[in-house]
């Protein structure tokens, strides 16, 4: 199920501020809010963003909040709060820890995300790795790669166009109870992310994308060959929308020290480097840039969008 514009290397991004990790979150960022968030969303949709993406946590423990910090927001909220400040840029879980709740809690507030949205939800779904958190609410994190498998089962049935939808598994049991509001999609794409062996084959099997965690360019090509190899054993002839999430970028000359591992450059150099995701066979690609502060990633998506992105076909 293609849900982004054929022909053209697509491209996304991941909203910061909604989860300031260590690994990534700029210092700005500890200090901003709502208001930002709009602006780099508005900002995005303006420059032709396929998407915008928020991720989930619901708490870190202690022994983890120094790297991931405890600032997550809640998905549905912030991607419910900015599709009523966007017109056209999807949104997308980056992704929803599905295990944490019941598959109708889930399908409630989705659904209810897609419909008020106009129908721009894509739902990115995942294992999850934080024992505490699973512990706490009651899920069962050593059964949690079984339990999304039957999960993304059910929200299947629970975000399809039936009003009373039907699910039988192992762990889930549903029959006879309605939900309203529909989606506004007939069929709400889900996204499936991950690396590992088992995430690789429950996209291939159960996804309508990928989404990679942190695989390395030189790396991609062989987890697209199994994922293609393991869709085309099961018979399953429709496209997949395979991502990929880019080094940090900086849109021409930076002036300060931006990491040895982030590209920068003229916007003819960045596109010709982007482009070889499109030649292994990527989608859509997931861009992060750096930045000191809010204007200065504001400048970064425009430049990208009106001088990058023209030379991603």
């Amino acid at each position: 199920m293609q849900v982004l514009p054929e022909g053209r290397l697509a491209y996304g991004m991941q909203l910061p501020v909604q989860s300031q990790s260590t690994i990534y979150a700029e210092p700005w960022e500890a200090d901003a809010g709502p208001g930002d968030l709009v602006e780099i969303a508005r900002a995005a949709d303006r420059a032709g963003f396929a998407y915008v993406a928020s991720c989930d946590h619901v708490a870190i423990p202690r022994r983890l909040a120094g790297a991931m910090s405890t600032v997550w927001y809640d998905p549905v909220a912030t991607l419910a709060y900015l599709a009523g400040v966007t017109e056209r840029v999807r949104l997308l879980s980056h992704v929803a820890i599905v295990g944490l709740r019941h598959p109708l809690v889930t399908a409630k507030q989705y659904a209810t995300l897609d419909h008020l949205s106009g129908g721009r939800l894509v739902l990115g779904v995942g294992a999850g790795h934080v024992r505490e958190e699973f512990e706490a609410v009651g899920a069962d994190f050593a059964r949690r790669g079984a339990v999304l498998d039957e999960t993304i089962d059910a929200l299947r049935a629970a975000l399809g166009p039936d009003e009373f939808p039907v699910h039988h598994g192992k762990t889930y049991d549903f029959e006879g109870l309605g939900q309203r509001p529909r989606p506004a999609q007939e069929r709400v794409p889900v996204w499936v992310g991950g690396s590992s062996p088992a995430a690789v084959r429950r996209a291939a099997l159960r996804g309508d994308g990928w989404l990679p965690q942190g695989d390395p360019r030189d790396r991609l090509p062989g987890q697209i060959a199994r994922l293609t190899g393991l869709r085309a054993e099961a018979g399953i002839e429709e496209p997949l929308t395979i991502g990929a999430i880019t080094e940090p970028l900086y849109v021409g000359d930076p002036g300060w020290e931006v990491g040895r591992r982030t590209l920068s450059g003229p916007p003819e150099a960045l596109a010709e480097s982007l482009r070889e995701y499109g030649a292994m066979g990527v989608h859509q690609i997931q861009v992060r840039f750096r930045s000191r502060n809010r204007a200065e990633l504001l400048d970064q998506i425009t430049a990208f969008g009106a001088d990058v992105a023209p030379h991603l076909d």
